[in-house]
């Protein structure tokens, strides 16, 4: 399990997340939902260890975030920020080797378990067709599966994603999505991911997250977050909400 103890946030006087406590269960793929300015990247940045908590703590499997080395760390989750570095010039198959670099000691040649692990991660990902290519040749959506397919190499049990749907069309999100579910229902990820489509979260995601003005406001399934009440405490809009004529769950239009 993973657990936020009353984590807060506050860079330059600002308030950037409140006292908010929860957990991340593997298994279950959590939609990171609220207005822009909210404070989700706030939150997914310090669940990945890359902002220190103002007060409280993140712990995964009972221990503190700030006990671990960012390499051990790396063996626990993985991250994909908003803004992803720039890997045009490795090979799909490169990138996906970094994922392994957690595992490795100083120097240390690739053994057979890292070649094992990226043959599977390339497979789960399908990602084959395009191993020896750069990744600057990759459209969106196959980048998007690549970057996915390095966290998968990691061999951890937590994936954070802060807004990978951002740069994709419909199609793209859509094929991501599914990829992402896959892993969550045959490797036993937890999952959290930033995402402003709440249609697209209540189709694929098991929970959400929802933050406004920096405070936890909302957590729960899907069923109970898509009802016109929850949404409008969330966002301040007025939803309709409809049943999808083929899965029948809830949609919400404006």
């Amino acid at each position: 399990m993973m657990y936020i103890n009353n984590l807060s946030l506050i860079r330059q006087k600002k308030v950037l997340l409140h006292p908010t406590s929860f957990s991340i269960e593997p298994n279950k793929l959590y939609a990171l939902i609220g207005h822009n300015g909210s404070g989700k990247s706030s939150l997914i940045k310090a669940m990945a260890g890359e902002m220190l908590p103002t007060q409280g703590s993140i712990q995964i499997e009972n221990q503190d975030l700030r006990d671990f080395s960012a390499k051990r760390l790396a063996t626990h989750l993985a991250y994909l920020p908003q803004n992803l570095p720039d890997a045009g010039a490795f090979t799909v198959y490169e990138l996906v080797m970094l994922g392994r670099y957690p595992h490795q000691k100083w120097l240390q040649k690739p053994t057979t378990e890292d070649y094992a692990q990226v043959e599977n991660a390339i497979t789960l990902t399908k990602t084959e067709a395009f191993r020896n290519r750069q990744v600057s040749t990759l459209s969106g959506g196959e980048r998007a599966r690549v970057w996915l397919a390095m966290c998968l190499a990691q061999q951890t049990k937590y994936l954070l994603l802060d807004e990978p749907l951002a740069a994709l069309d419909v199609v793209y999100q859509v094929e991501v999505l599914k990829l992402i579910r896959q892993l969550v229902d045959q490797q036993g990820l937890g999952v959290v991911i930033i995402l402003h489509d709440l249609n697209l979260a209540a189709r694929f995601c098991d929970e959400f997250i929802a933050l406004k003005q920096g405070q936890l406001c909302h957590m729960n399934d899907v069923r109970s977050t898509m009802k016109k009440e929850v949404l409008h405490s969330i966002f301040g809009v007025d939803f309709a909400l409809l049943d999808h004529p083929i899965t029948r769950h809830k949609v919400a239009v404006i």
